[in-house]
């Protein structure tokens, strides 16, 4: 990977943002985060990429935002020619079957619960980090079709 990692970061508890910037600050490699603190913001942004063809490389995606939620999000960018792509992780508070069934049917690439302690947050950010930034290929920054 040419750069650092682009993370959108769709979350708007100011303390979650702040553990989980936390927690991928103890990363190895560069990563620039962007901060969307409503589905509405996250939805204007990746628009935004698109036309500058800057997306990002991850979306870390909380399911209860104001204005628009998570589902909502995760729909949107999943059927959308120029996102569907672009991997979407849910990090969210909810542990409710239907909650994780329906991310998985809508094409989330993970669902991960938020833990409770900083040092959870460290080690679901390496995890992560192991796994989405340094084992898998994603895709080139194009449109998929």
């Amino acid at each position: 990977m040419n750069g650092a990692m682009e993370i959108l970061l769709v979350e708007d508890n100011a303390s979650d943002v702040d553990l989980i910037m936390e927690a991928f600050s103890e990363s190895k490699l560069p990563m620039d985060f962007t901060v969307a603190s409503d589905g509405m913001e996250a939805m204007d942004l990746l628009k935004e990429k698109v036309t500058t063809r800057s997306l990002p490389d991850l979306i870390l995606l909380d399911l209860n935002l104001p204005r628009k939620n998570g589902r909502e999000v995760l729909r949107e960018i999943k059927s959308h020619r120029d996102l569907k792509s672009v991997p979407v992780i849910v990090l969210t508070t909810s542990t409710a079957p239907e909650d994780i069934k329906m991310s998985y049917c809508m094409s989330a690439n993970g669902y991960i619960k938020k833990p409770m302690g900083f040092d959870q947050y460290i080690r679901i950010a390496k995890s992560i980090e192991e796994f989405w930034l340094q084992v898998v290929n994603l895709p080139e920054k194009l449109p998929c079709c």
